[in-house]
């Protein structure tokens, strides 16, 4: 995110753990659901809006500290995003702007503008479970992984598909596959497990406090959880968020990331 950079833990607050119990056939469901790509887009669409603007709250715990960062985010569809951190005072006015596949970061300290790598997405985002990739949508669920619906299973907030995503060949991503659980009733994305090319699991987002927020229902909970590290925990909330309302061009812009001190 030579002058280090920052990093933080997508992308995109919201979680309360859930008991994923055994598998009901349902075999209506299955025959009446749509296709698994239709499945994860309806899921994506649902999070994202043609436009988003809010403030979030991303708390890192670790087993002898904890810290918060606040920060503001505004997206346009998949390819622009700018974030600008308020708090801690320390970090005020460190921002970054994504456009398509590229990605700057920029630090008031040294004003200085970095490049992000395409190698750096995967990097942790602030020292949290979160990537970059995570923060600005880099990867996509839909162009980014092949889809299959493996069935119908009962959580605690409902029936859920069950949907197995798998990398494709091209795409930098540092998952083999991922286990993505999404609501049947409302296509809210409840559960997400990555998996590496061992068919280890790596890392859980679980997705919570589901509620309506500007407009649709949505959860306002991630929390993300490493298996190499079980006892630390990232948990980032949706403080504030609003979609599909214009943002100006302006946003999207090297110059205004210098604009954020």
């Amino acid at each position: 995110m030579t002058a280090a950079i920052y990093r933080i833990a997508s992308l995109p607050a919201v979680l309360c753990l859930f008991a994923f119990t055994a598998s009901v056939p349902t075999e209506l469901l299955l025959a009446q659901a749509p296709t698994p790509i239709d499945i994860t887009r309806r899921s994506e669409e649902l999070m994202r809006g043609k436009t988003s603007t809010g403030t979030y709250s991303l708390r890192i715990i670790r087993p002898d500290w904890e810290r918060t960062i606040v920060f503001d985010v505004w997206a346009e569809g998949t390819d622009k995003a700018f974030i600008r951190i308020k708090e801690p005072v320390k970090e005020r006015g460190v921002s970054f702007l994504k456009l398509q596949r590229e990605m700057w970061q920029y630090i008031p300290r040294i004003n200085r503008v970095i490049k992000i790598p395409p190698s750096m997405m995967m990097q942790s985002w602030m020292g949290s479970g979160f990537t970059n990739d995570d923060l600005v949508n880099e990867s996509s669920l839909i162009t980014d992984y092949e889809h299959e619906l493996l069935g119908v299973e009962e959580t605690e907030s409902g029936e859920a598909y069950k949907l197995s995503l798998s990398t494709k060949p091209d795409a930098a991503i540092a998952w083999d596959r991922l286990h993505y659980w999404v609501r049947t009733s409302d296509y809210v994305p409840l559960r997400a497990e990555a998996f590496n090319e061992r068919g280890e699991r790596v890392r859980t987002m679980t997705y919570g406090d589901i509620r309506s927020v500007g407009g649709r229902t949505i959860p306002t909970r991630v929390e993300i959880v490493e298996e190499r590290w079980p006892d630390r925990k990232t948990v980032m909330v949706f403080d504030d968020v609003s979609f599909d309302r214009p943002i100006a061009a302006s946003v999207f812009t090297q110059s205004n990331l210098r604009r954020s001190r």
